[in-house]
């Protein structure tokens, strides 16, 4: 019966909780919030030297581990645009947004909306219609995705 059931949704699920495993350890195991932005950003500017280590293995994981698990799962379709020019637009835009709302999807939207934290919810609340409204624009106007 299982095998019946599409499995996108099994990997968003698994990839969701590998997210909030990730997070609460990290809150736990340093109590700093896991921030993907602000773990770059702390890179990018030289404010992250404190924790320099940290800071490049969480980075090295997110890098690597698609790359350890491919043969087990194979090509995955991510949906994403073939157009080079608008993945990395859409890349350099995501980063000034996240700096601008001094955080991200894992910061404000996992670890802050967990700790019920009404500035996470705010900003959630917030890139979700940018989301929304970046994808009516740019696939639906202007066709461009």
């Amino acid at each position: 019966m299982l095998s019946s059931i599409p499995s996108d949704w099994l990997f968003g699920l698994g990839g969701g909780l590998l997210i909030g495993l990730g997070g609460a350890v990290f809150l736990l195991g340093n109590g700093r919030i896991m921030g993907a932005s602000g773990i770059i950003g702390g890179l990018v500017d030289g404010s992250g030297k404190g924790n320099l280590g940290e800071r490049i293995a969480f980075l090295l994981g997110v890098f690597l581990l698609p790359i350890l698990i491919y043969p087990l799962f194979g090509e995955v379709d991510t949906h994403a645009s073939g157009n080079l020019a608008v993945l990395i637009a859409a890349g350099l835009l995501v980063g000034v947004g996240t700096r601008i709302a001094n955080g991200c999807t894992s910061g404000h939207g996992v670890c802050g909306i967990s700790r019920l934290s009404l500035r996470g919810m705010v900003a959630t609340v917030f890139y979700i219609m940018a989301g929304g409204l970046t994808v009516v624009l740019f696939r639906h106007i202007l066709g461009v995705i």
